[in-house]
């Protein structure tokens, strides 16, 4: 193996140094490449391998017992049913546009699915319907507003969902009958862009519905169809996170996850006729994520996110006992799903060295089984890499102590020092956490790179206080985090703290840039993936169904004050502290950070000479979903790093 990766660098490094300072202005089909070089071709060969890997993820069950999943077998995911455990994916959507959300009517005698489905990253999202058997889908919607979160009635007739048709902005809820041919009837009219469907009552005249503030402020209400009339589930006199929420199956209440009684998520439940409250999982002390129960109301599963790791529970109703589930290896559990015979709950789960697959738990036994085995590609994974947690020391105190913060580490075999490339998740309200990324372990494996992975204060997952940290006038403090790593990086033998780099997307790509205005003398280059480069200009140009949900966590640059903050914070103010060379990567599509924050900081950083490489894809939103796109993207880094390392 070391001999092959000092061929490869041996090559890679002769090819590249022939390349020239710059580059003319490429355009490849939807892919715009400005000034970046030519990339080698044992650069793809080197790469393709690892970019092959695809994965499954489960969206439900058919009436019939058949499992509906995700995955990619040409450019872009489509829609698949599997029959049983290890059978074929038979597909069922043919689309250029990514497919991944879609849930199946629990009728089995009126069989179908609506999906959802947007164009070019655009993200608004149209709701179709598709009769299981059939080959093409009916529009429900009116083919330009945004539209979400789906959920079939009980009886499986209607289906409830969100749309901001109305103003563009705010969030209203409909109910449209798919099968009778009807147009989507409003039912409640929304007052802010927050609002989502949860669920159905059992007897279908009422919704369960969710307003959403921020991760630290939402709302639960219960809604009379009939009526239009809205009740608030539980109203709290402090601000409290509410997660899912679905109603018992007989009627009588509503299982809630809520940070309401502690630092983290709960999973509670609410008798909506007396307002008594019981927590159910108060032995774990972390958050709970995902809720799924039974149509026979005997079973409700969830997952608790311990330290970054998912832990599948099922609770028996009516025992009130945990079953003891099969164990799984550590790593991460996703869409959760009973069948409508309530004897198979299915889940996705991955982990470092294994792509996501859909898995099924047999109620019978408690006996977890694979129903798909999806490919890592023509690469040896049991040479992936299972990332290390540890902390590291920051800036301030806490309890007397200076403040750890969480760390995930891969690192190579091979002897250091090693070149290091920190990545940081966006959000801000978000968690880094170790699933299955073949790019990370091609960095590891193949070029060498050790990869941290921080959760800087402003992570989710480790408590609502430290949720809270980066809050307002304490925004940079989260940057002071990184610097305060490259303090512990230079710390580690292992580590080559003279070569390092950064690299993140959206909240992550501000990260980016604020590293790069403030540390950026002890680092390599920068890599800012659709990145937030002027907070003002952000907040005035993010789509109009945004703008609050982002003033709720980054404030609002409306007030005077608050505007001076945000632009004295923001990289593009202090792009000349900006030296060493950047990748820029954007997707044209992109409503949540449009282009313009993109293009403003490449321009102001190339005026001042300094190189920048900036990649752009037309047909790409917030961050590239298309395999072809994606496989570019990832080539333009890796040469990135090649080049500058």
């Amino acid at each position: 193996m070391r001999l092959k990766k000092s061929f490869f660098f041996l090559i890679g490094t002769a090819l590249l140094a022939q390349l020239p300072a710059s580059a003319a202005r490429l355009e490849r089909g939807n892919l715009v490449f400005d000034n970046v070089p030519a990339a080698p071709a044992t650069l793809m060969s080197g790469i393709e391998n690892y970019l092959n890997a695809r994965q499954a993820t489960p969206l439900g069950w058919s009436p019939g017992g058949q499992l509906l999943i995700a995955t990619r077998f040409g450019d872009a995911e489509q829609l698949h049913l599997l029959e049983r455990a290890g059978g074929a994916r038979r597909q069922i959507t043919f689309y250029k546009e990514p497919v991944n959300e879609a849930v199946f009517s629990p009728d089995s005698n009126r069989p179908g699915f609506v999906f959802l489905k947007d164009v070019g990253g655009d993200e608004n999202s149209q709701l179709y319907f598709q009769r299981q058997g059939e080959n093409t889908a009916r529009l429900l919607t009116d083919g330009k507003s945004l539209n979400g979160d789906p959920v079939w009635s009980s009886a499986g007739r209607a289906v409830a969902f969100y749309s901001n048709l109305r103003n563009g902005k705010d969030s209203d809820i409909y109910v449209v009958e798919p099968a009778a041919g009807t147009p989507p009837k409003l039912v409640y009219t929304g007052d802010a862009p927050g609002w989502t469907v949860l669920d159905w009552s059992p007897d279908d005249s009422k919704l369960l519905l969710k307003k959403y503030v921020s991760i630290s402020e939402s709302h639960l209400y219960l809604l009379d169809i009939a009526s239009g009339q809205a009740r608030e589930i539980d109203p709290s006199k402090t601000k409290i996170g509410i997660g899912p929420a679905l109603f018992s199956r007989d009627g009588v209440g509503v299982f809630i996850a809520s940070d309401r009684d502690g630092e983290f998520v709960q999973l509670q439940f609410v008798n909506l006729g007396s307002g008594e409250r019981t927590v159910l999982s108060a032995h774990i002390p972390w958050d709970v994520e995902d809720l799924a129960v039974s149509r026979d109301a005997r079973f409700l599963a969830y997952t608790a996110n311990q330290a970054g790791a998912s832990r599948l529970n099922v609770l028996d109703l009516r025992s009130k006992q945990e079953l003891a589930v099969t164990e799984l290896p550590p790593g991460l559990i996703s869409n959760l799903s009973f069948d409508t015979q309530s004897r198979q709950l299915a889940f996705g789960h991955a982990s470092a060295s294994q792509p996501r697959d859909a898995y099924v738990l047999d109620l019978s036994n408690n006996k977890v089984e694979p129903w798909t085995r999806s490919e890592a590609g023509p690469v040896e994974v049991s040479k992936f890499v299972t990332p290390r947690l540890t902390q590291f020391p920051t800036f301030d105190r806490n309890g007397g102590k200076f403040r750890q913060i969480p760390v995930y580490v891969y690192e190579p075999a091979t002897p250091g020092p090693h070149p290091v490339l920190i990545t940081i998740h966006g959000g801000p309200e978000s968690q880094f956490r170790p699933g299955f990324d073949p790019w990370l372990q091609y960095l590891v494996n193949e070029l060498g790179f050790v990869v941290l992975a921080p959760n800087v204060r402003g992570s989710s997952g480790y408590g609502k206080t430290y949720l809270s940290l980066d809050n307002g006038a304490l925004r940079e403090d989260s940057v002071k985090d990184i610097g305060a790593m490259l303090v512990w990086i230079s710390a580690q033998s292992a580590f080559d703290a003279k070569r390092v780099f950064v690299s993140g997307g959206s909240y992550g790509g501000y990260m980016t840039l604020a590293t790069m205005v403030n540390f950026g003398d002890r680092m390599r280059g920068g890599i800012d993936v659709v990145g937030i480069a002027n907070f003002v200009s952000f907040l005035t140009n993010t789509a109009p169904y945004r703008q609050d949900l982002r003033r709720a966590e980054y404030g609002d640059e409306r007030d005077p004050d608050m505007r001076a903050f945000l632009r004295g914070i923001s990289p593009l103010t202090n792009a000349e502290r900006i030296t060493r060379p950047m990748l820029i990567v954007q997707g044209q599509n992109d409503p949540r950070v449009p282009m313009s924050e993109s293009e403003q900081m490449v321009n102001r950083l190339r005026a001042r000479g300094v190189e920048v490489w900036y990649l752009l894809a037309r047909d790409e939103g917030h961050g590239f979903k298309k395999k072809q796109n994606r496989d570019a993207y990832l080539q333009t880094f890796a040469q990135f790093l090649l080049q500058n390392k």
